[in-house]
């Protein structure tokens, strides 16, 4: 008996390992965060059973968008070294059981941004997770192009959490998708500068210059990060966000273009490394900062 209750724990132990790298659940977490960022900054019927709802709602959608992702480039998965031990290239889950998670949990993530709150906020979930699933994700290997269609999704989940909070899509869904967005870029290319080899097994090619590795890859990089310092300016010039919260944007703006102005100069991975987890800093800190500010 011992034997088998010790068998049903490693299982579901190992299927639970399974889904969380399925779903991306770092990253899935990540888009959470910034959805409901989104939803206080709106500060409307803020509790913690909504703000639950909507982390479910997000975690369901965003985790959909990651199955089919990983669905459709399970084969591409199989040949690099970072995504190799995946569920599906191992073999360890089927596509059909990826399949039907990701339908279900798609289905019931929409409808909950639908129902509980507003069919707007579905809408938009639906478009993001179409988007990223069916549009950005063959895109990959096709052109670098998909970088700028991957950074829509990517910068959705803020404007959903105030959309979500609010029902209608005005220019504080627009500013918060807007910063989220331009941070894409760097983001995007930090990532496939340091991975550059591994994408290249799979042909995928992400960064801006085709031939890769160039410092004209790295200018583009750092004219996206100069962008965020006066699109920082703009929620103060709206009366959205105070002194402190803007002086902590641009503080922060800066120092992002100071990573990204080193890669034009160095052009190497250990700079494009700083870079990506510059960019990882970047976001969670301007969010913070913009929604501490609003509400002190």
């Amino acid at each position: 008996m011992n034997a088998i209750i010790k068998d049903r724990k490693g299982f579901f132990t190992e299927k639970l390992t399974d889904y969380s790298q399925l779903v991306k659940l770092r990253l899935t977490l990540l888009v959470v965060f910034s959805s409901v960022i989104g939803y206080l900054f709106a500060g409307v019927n803020v509790n913690l059973i909504s703000i639950l709802l909507l982390s479910v709602a997000g975690i369901l959608v965003t985790g959909s968008a990651n199955a089919i992702n990983e669905i459709l480039e399970k084969d591409s998965d199989a040949l690099m070294n970072r995504t190799a031990s995946r569920p599906i290239p191992t073999g360890r889950m089927s596509i059909a059981e990826a399949a039907v998670f990701a339908g279900i949990a798609g289905i019931i993530g929409i409808l909950i941004f639908s129902v509980i709150f507003n069919p707007i906020a579905g809408i938009v979930s639906a478009l993001s997770l179409l988007l990223y699933g069916f549009v950005y994700t063959p895109l990959k290997k096709i052109s670098s192009i998909a970088v700028f269609i991957g950074a829509i999704p990517g910068a959705l989940p803020p404007a959903i959490g105030y959309i979500a909070a609010t029902g209608h899509i005005d220019q504080i869904a627009l500013i918060l998708f807007g910063i989220q967005f331009f941070w894409q870029f760097s983001h995007f290319w930090a990532i496939a500068w340091v991975s550059y080899d591994d994408y290249l097994k799979a042909d995928i090619m992400l960064l801006p210059d085709s031939n890769g590795r160039t410092k004209q890859s790295a200018i583009y990089a750092l004219i996206y990060t100069l962008a965020l310092i006066p699109l920082g300016l703009v929620p103060y010039a709206m009366g959205i966000v105070g002194i402190y919260g803007t002086v902590i944007l641009t503080l922060t703006a800066i120092y992002f273009s100071y990573l990204a102005l080193l890669l034009v100069v160095k052009c190497d991975v250990a700079s494009a490394r700083k870079l990506m987890f510059g960019s990882f800093l970047y976001l969670p800190v301007v969010q913070l900062a913009i929604l501490f500010d609003k509400i002190k």
